[in-house]
């Protein structure tokens, strides 16, 4: 990254809201409480809680702070792309509307990126209210060779216990939090608005990677995720959005894919999935 120009906020923070929940406050206002010089930029993908026309008022005086309101709900990418192009930071922290970020685990974030040669990308280990790490935070590429060796019980895989605790090079980090320089993102135009929810975090690590930069997982950073405010009330909108994910990323990088009997079993696997989850969810949703 280049010196920083004192007349712009070193950190761009897009926070993409959908009915996001009370939780979103919180993260707004952990990010305002940091000292390093930044702009937030809140997305809302037309929330129907009134939590992001709340917090604006209540903001109003800030200058740091901005939201912008989408009529429909355009999905994460996209949401993000349309952000990132009213941004002036030199870096995008792009944050989940349920993860509290301190000053220390931003500056942390910061300082990997900029010291760590050809870095392109940074994620943070996101962890749940007890401080159990996702194990989503230190992912590979989810190729079809590793799938079927998960299924059958082969080791290999991440669990929250062997989560790295230091600057790691990684394959994949949680898309909750991630922070990268302005000028990369847009190199790579941003995410690939062919996603709607889940897995586009999967692409932009790996286009990343395939532009010839680092994706890093700074291990010891460890970041609150409240684990999604939004999908709880509407799981199987999110899940049939999860699964469509998988399927077009599966589709664009996995050699796998080039097989086209081998191609027809993953849709038929990916999408068996998917029906074979509704009953559950709808009856969790009901529940609540």
């Amino acid at each position: 990254m280049s010196a920083l120009d004192p007349a712009k906020p070193q950190v761009s923070v897009i926070i993409v809201s959908a009915d996001s929940g009370p939780s979103l406050r919180d993260c707004v206002k952990s990010v305002l409480a940091c000292t390093t010089p930044l702009e937030v930029l809140l997305i809302d993908n037309a929330s129907t809680d009134s939590i992001p026309q709340a917090i604006a008022r209540a903001r109003e005086s800030d200058p740091r702070f901005k939201v912008i309101y989408n009529h429909a709900n355009l999905g994460f990418g996209p949401a993000i792309n349309r952000a990132a192009a009213q941004a002036h930071g030199e870096a995008l922290l792009i944050l989940n509307p349920d993860c509290l970020i301190t000053q220390d685990a931003l500056q942390r974030l910061l300082d990997v990126l900029t010291s760590e040669k050809k870095a392109g990308l940074v994620g943070a280990v996101v962890c749940d209210a007890q401080g159990v790490p996702d194990p989503a935070s230190f992912r590979r590429d989810p190729v079809l060779g590793r799938a079927l060796a998960t299924l059958l019980g082969r080791k290999g895989g991440v669990n929250a216990q062997n989560v790295p605790d230091q600057v790691v090079e990684a394959e994949a980090v949680s898309g909750a939090v991630m922070l990268m320089p302005l000028r990369v993102f847009e190199l790579l135009h941003g995410f690939d608005e062919n996603y709607f929810l889940h897995c586009e975090d999967l692409d932009l690590c790996r286009r990343v990677r395939d532009a010839g930069w680092r994706v890093l997982l700074a291990g010891d950073v460890r970041v609150l995720h409240g684990k999604g405010g939004s999908s709880r009330h509407r799981p199987v909108f999110v899940s049939y959005h999860k699964h469509r994910g998988m399927w077009r990323w599966f589709r664009k990088f996995d050699p796998a894919s080039r097989n086209p009997l081998t191609a027809a079993v993953v849709w038929l696997g990916i999408w068996s999935r998917f029906l074979l989850k509704v009953p559950g969810q709808w009856l969790r949703a009901a529940r609540r």
